[in-house]
């Protein structure tokens, strides 16, 4: 995939692994259009990235999806290329936390249905570009989970799943389907966890380069070890993770 000239339009961009992709992206002369759930976030994020875009939504509302669709069917009918980062993690016992159906509800539609709904909606339009691609961001916890949080590594499982799924149905097409597959990232979500890290802008110029490369499946950094142990030690990969 050429790295230059897209029109990209990226969910959680305001921080994190979303903002940094788009500086990455934005080096590189693409349009860029950022969308998440607090507007003055946006608004400093685009800031820094001369020329971007931003939308406000929250795309585990259907109706939030289907205004942010519309907005760019008709401002950005040129989009050729989705990355669908927007994620949360919430940690809690099943036996012991009170009150976490909602907590559940929230994980589940930002981390797993609201990345399906969105691609459905935008992949008509992303087909009729001469080359497209819908990115994925999943984790190493697919691989094994964490005992603190369950929803958040069953909702990465299933992303990565599904993306191989969607990335067989789509073959022949010109829509290709990347899932970055992370170690632990220095982001807002991680801040209790005091090492082990890459940074997010360490995590963008890794998957720019795969990209480039159109390597699909991407296990960064340790993810990549992890990969390896879980083949040859499924237990102890496990092990190591369980309590993370």
């Amino acid at each position: 995939m050429q790295s230059t000239g897209n029109t990209i339009l990226i969910t959680g961009g305001a921080s994190g692994i979303g903002l940094a992709l788009a500086r990455r992206f934005h080096s590189r002369r693409n349009r860029i259009i950022l969308t998440g759930r607090d507007p003055h976030k946006l608004a400093r994020a685009a800031a820094s990235l001369p020329g971007a875009f931003t939308f406000p939504s929250d795309i585990s509302d259907p109706a939030s999806v289907d205004t942010l669709c519309d907005y760019i069917a008709t401002g950005h009918p040129g989009l050729n290329l989705l990355v669908n980062n927007a994620g949360v993690q919430y940690a809690y016992d099943f036996q012991t936390t009170p009150d976490i159906v909602s907590n559940i509800a929230a994980e589940t539609a930002i981390n797993f249905t609201a990345p399906l709904q969105l691609t459905a909606r935008l992949l008509p339009q992303l087909s009729r570009q001469p080359a497209a691609a819908v990115v994925f961001v999943s984790s190493a916890l697919y691989i094994a989970p964490k005992r603190s949080a369950p929803v958040y590594c069953a909702t990465k499982s299933a992303i990565h799943t599904f993306a191989k799924a969607l990335r067989y149905q789509l073959e022949g097409s010109p829509v290709k389907v990347f899932d970055i597959i992370p170690p632990l990232v220095d982001t807002a979500m991680t801040a209790n966890r005091s090492s082990g890290k890459i940074s997010p802008d360490q995590l963008a110029a890794i998957f720019l380069r795969l990209f480039e490369n159109e390597v699909y499946e991407q296990h960064i950094g340790k993810a990549r070890l992890l990969k390896l142990l879980s083949r040859l030690s499924p237990a102890l990969a496990e092990r190591i993770l369980r309590n993370g």
